[in-house]
């Protein structure tokens, strides 16, 4: 038999948290049974494009959902699901315009239709009228409501959906065996970064308003302050990363900070840090927070974050009220040592092996279901 094909839609595979955790529960199926397939909205190359084409799976590509392009879109968006009627399940993961995707597939009669959630907040911009109204319009599309996270959940679907039987918390699941603290590799990762001798704070994230690098940036300036062999190791892409550099200079810590873009070793650079900062504006549950706590690092994040995603009691929420220097002196007063949280993470669903499983089990079932049903 050939595999049932799940239709993920997705803004562009990139390495960010939603696509990270794609990838990993990607790997983890029986793609015998199950493949995935993905439609994107950027017509460049993703980080893992390459791989899903590996893995057996197909990519197509749509424009960029825009306010000025919304009646083409939507054409071709009826278009897509005329030629490819053989998609019986559609996972949508692009928050707010989930609504469209879902209504063009409703349109063409496909049983199973997800939205999920992977943000708590979109922040302020001159798209938020059209992002408030695409939001609005999604109670009449989904069959199913997952998030990333009960907070996530509310805020794109509401209350009254997020504490009903159609809505699933989907957790951001990791390998935890990949990212089990291992000396070896800390001292391997630190010595190539020439970072032996020095307190590492890590942080993983796109450069943009969202993950809040300019506070981040006066944290660290305020700890450097009081020990002078800390450095910042940021790991990312993203437009705002020369403001970023520039801000570095200005504070005379072009030094101090390293800037790595985009890598596909996070396992391995979390074995070298120290700790983990994450003062980001909002969030849904990153996987990044999931990850470093599999790592057995100490996280340090904004209040703006689910209490949710501490899942091992390492993490450590702040306001993002307090001054840098307040986030400082937690900083240093924490605890540096990485410890081995690799069974709580089991113990609570955050590893792929089983929720893997669960996934499968979801959309294998809807397919018995939509079987019986004939």
């Amino acid at each position: 038999m050939e595999p049932i094909r799940i239709l993920q839609v997705v803004t562009i595979m990139n390495r960010g948290g939603l696509e990270t955790m794609l990838m990993n529960y990607y790997r983890q199926i029986d793609r015998k049974k199950i493949q995935f397939d993905f439609l994107v909205h950027r017509d460049e190359e993703g980080h893992y494009d390459q791989e899903i084409l590996s893995l057996g799976g197909r990519i197509f590509r749509m424009p960029s959902i825009r306010p000025g392009n919304y009646k083409k879109y939507f054409r071709l968006l009826d278009e897509f699901f005329n030629l490819y009627s053989e998609y019986k399940v559609v996972h949508s993961h692009i928050n707010e315009n989930s609504s469209f995707v879902l209504r063009a597939a409703t349109k063409a009669g496909i049983p199973c239709r997800i939205a999920h959630s992977h943000l708590s907040d979109l922040g302020i911009d001159i798209k938020l009228p059209f992002r408030l109204y695409a939001r609005n319009t999604m109670k009449d599309y989904p069959t199913d409501y997952f998030a990333c996270s009960q907070k996530a959940g509310e805020w794109l679907f509401g209350k009254k959906v997020a504490s009903s039987a159609s809505h699933t918390v989907l957790k951001n699941a990791v390998n935890a065996s990949e990212f089990k603290f291992n000396q070896k590799t800390r001292n391997q990762i630190r010595k190539e970064l020439n970072i032996e001798d020095k307190f590492v704070i890590g942080h993983i994230g796109r450069f943009n308003k969202q993950k809040n690098h300019d506070f981040l940036l006066d944290i660290f300036k305020s700890v450097h302050e009081q020990q002078s062999n800390a450095v910042l190791v940021l790991v990312g892409e993203g437009h705002l990363r020369a403001t970023i550099e520039k801000k570095a200079k200005d504070l005379g810590l072009a030094d101090q900070i390293i800037f790595l873009g985009v890598r596909e070793d996070i396992s391995v650079l979390m074995h070298g840090f120290d700790l983990f900062l994450f003062p980001s504006l909002f969030e849904g549950l990153p996987v990044v927070l999931v990850e470093a706590q599999a790592a057995g690092l100490t996280c340090i994040v904004s209040d703006s974050i689910t209490t949710e995603s501490d899942i091992t009691g390492r993490i450590k929420f702040l306001s993002l009220r307090k001054n840098p220097d307040y986030w400082a002196e937690i900083i240093l007063t924490s605890s540096h040592k990485h410890v081995d949280t690799s069974e709580i993470l089991r113990r609570n669903g955050y590893d792929t092996v089983t929720m893997a499983d669960w996934l499968s089990g979801f959309y294998l079932g809807h397919y018995q279901f939509m079987k019986q049903a004939k």
